[in-house]
């Protein structure tokens, strides 16, 4: 597996042949061949068993982007074959997933609304000795399929009088029959080399009422055998998926194949043919990507849910902060290769903060607060003070922030015995208050435990930004909030979930690879004008990072999550 360190390192290997995608490539191959009529038409098809994480978006990228840069179409279909793991729930958020990520599919489409069709196949298979009812257990038919040097063993049900076959097959698909006493599979081959086409089975009993089609059906066909045809159905002429379906192309093809023989027998002809094309899937540091085991999270209570902004999901990215524009930028910045890759962490935090730098509105905030009292300023006199929400955009808008006697500053922007080049407040030396006056630190009050709890400062009344005098340098400039004219606030900050770099690859028990410190709650300040921010907001906290509100909040208790720092602080700790 490649693993790709820092954002320098994939652009350098991106130019190489930044063209085209080798996906680009086929399907220009293909356009160029006149094949499937010239039509473009690709599919997403998501299963609604839970919420997608930043790897399917890297598959949506994908389907919808070929789709759109070669005037086709992309549907989006959901593979709902197992009725015990899928709900409306996961369906919805899918939705919304996507269009959050700022797509939008031409129609939307279920797997079970080929269930007919599915059916209609299996029976055909039958009745041309091409498929069989197995009432092996699951076990005794692994163990008969054999290894990939060793030939697998036939059932002895292999040879089933075809009629014997259709009267078993019409009863699984009814409330009478055990779920895993009898399955269909289709009749291929034992011996091949590939372990895809040794007798797979293709229908299976579940008694789960569906999510779409209630008690109709009692069995459901398996994603193999339903996901080539459910292609084929919707006329999807570029299959695109990743690696791990490599060895599956083969029986893809073969069911495709046996599909157009089916309606050439019944007098449809088409030229048409999809083709399944494989590219390498997401693989992030520290995350998991299972949604096996992202479900388990969230039913163990381990996480909030999952929109928890530690998650890898859409909706936590969302939640956090992300913005679309900076998770498709990621994606595209990694590209797509057909070798596996383990990309960092800190290349999608790079993504998200330079977006994040173009579109967040810079406010005042503290969050590990002391008191800053102003001993020279008038008591009860307030001014309001000028702030550019976005520097970075010259048509931005601003606000006021109210400055007062008495203030609130981080309590690392203070240091009562400081080094020569703490640019900060320190007793003796003078700071800039961000859009505000230049002050001298006078001196400080302790606890009884020696702890500072407040720090005196005069301030330079000519030294007003925008002031004649204010031309007047000096080294450190200081973010604030007015003590009496700001907002408490509950600010939530993210480390890693995992604390293994890989703990896809680690093969001890997920719940040991968490990172126990992954979140830190405290409490802090932020200007009035906060009250007026919504979640989506995209927000920058000056000199501590990105942040967004968050949707538990309420106007008498703000919920801050930390998106992203302004710079990555993470490799660093990492290496220590």
């Amino acid at each position: 597996m490649q693993y790709y360190h820092n954002m320098t390192e994939i652009t350098d290997i991106k130019d190489e042949k930044r063209s085209l995608s080798f996906v680009e490539q086929l399907v220009e191959e293909d356009l160029a061949e006149g094949k499937n009529g010239g039509r473009i038409q690709t599919r997403f098809p998501p299963e609604p068993n839970g919420y997608l994480h930043i790897g399917h978006a890297k598959a949506i990228c994908m389907d919808f982007g070929i789709a759109a840069k070669y005037g086709g179409v992309c549907n989006l279909r959901f593979d709902d074959t197992n009725p015990s793991k899928e709900n409306n729930e996961y369906v919805d958020n899918i939705l919304n997933d996507i269009s959050w990520l700022g797509f939008k599919w031409g129609n939307v489409y279920y797997a079970s609304d080929y269930f007919e069709k599915l059916w209609d196949f299996a029976l055909w298979l039958i009745r041309k000795g091409l498929a069989y009812i197995d009432e092996q257990t699951a076990e005794e038919i692994a163990r008969q399929k054999g290894t990939p040097t060793e030939p697998g063993v036939a059932s002895p049900y292999r040879d089933r009088p075809i009629e014997e076959n259709l009267r078993l097959f019409e009863k699984m698909n009814t409330p009478d029959v055990e779920e895993g006493s009898m399955v269909l599979r289709a009749k291929l081959d034992m011996a091949n080399s590939n372990m895809h086409f040794r007798d797979p089975i293709i229908y299976r009993i579940i008694h789960t009422p569906h999510h779409r089609t209630g008690t109709k059906w009692h069995a459901y066909p398996m994603y193999d055998f339903a996901h080539g045809q459910s292609d084929y159905f919707e006329g999807v002429t570029h299959s695109i998926c990743t690696l791990e379906f490599v060895p599956h192309r083969p029986l893809y093809d073969k069911f495709v194949d046996l599909l157009r023989e089916k309606d050439e027998e019944e007098g449809r002809t088409d030229d048409y043919r999809p083709r399944q094309i494989e590219f390498n899937r997401l693989n992030l540091t520290y995350t998991m990507m299972s949604k096996r085991k992202l479900l388990a999270l969230v039913e163990e209570g381990l996480v909030s849910g999952w929109d928890d902004p530690r998650m890898p999901t859409l909706c936590g990215m969302r939640r956090r902060g992300y913005s679309p524009e900076s998770v498709r930028r990621f994606i595209d910045s990694i590209g797509y290769t057909k070798f596996d890759a383990l990309n960092d962490m800190a290349l999608l935090e790079a993504a998200v903060r330079d977006d994040l730098n173009k579109r967040a509105t810079r406010v005042s905030a503290v969050v590990n607060p002391v008191k800053l009292v102003i001993t020279n300023y008038p008591e009860g006199e307030t001014e309001e003070m000028t702030a550019i929400d976005n520097p970075e955009d010259e048509n931005s808008a601003t606000h006021t922030i109210t400055f007062s006697r008495n203030l609130w500053i981080e309590r690392d922007d203070f240091m009562e015995d400081a080094p020569k080049k703490f640019f900060r407040l320190s007793p003796g030396r003078e700071v800039r208050l961000k859009n505000a006056y230049i002050v001298m630190c006078t001196g400080c009050t302790k606890d009884a435990d020696g702890n500072i709890i407040e720090i005196q400062a005069e301030y330079d009344p000519i030294s007003k930004s925008g002031m004649e005098g204010a031309g007047r340098k000096v080294k450190g400039t200081l973010h604030w909030v007015s003590a009496d004219h700001c907002q408490e606030m509950e600010v939530r900050e993210y480390d890693r979930l995992f604390s293994v770099e890989n703990p896809s690859a680690d093969e001890r028990d997920f719940h040991e690879l968490l990172n126990a410190d992954s979140l830190r709650i405290t409490k802090g300040y932020v200007e009035n004008y906060l009250l007026t921010k919504k979640p989506g907001d995209y927000l920058q906290f000056q000199r501590i990072g990105y942040f967004m509100l968050d949707p538990d909040s309420t106007a008498e208790h703000l919920i801050f999550n930390k998106t992203v720092g302004l710079k990555d602080t993470w490799a660093k700790n990492s290496k220590k």
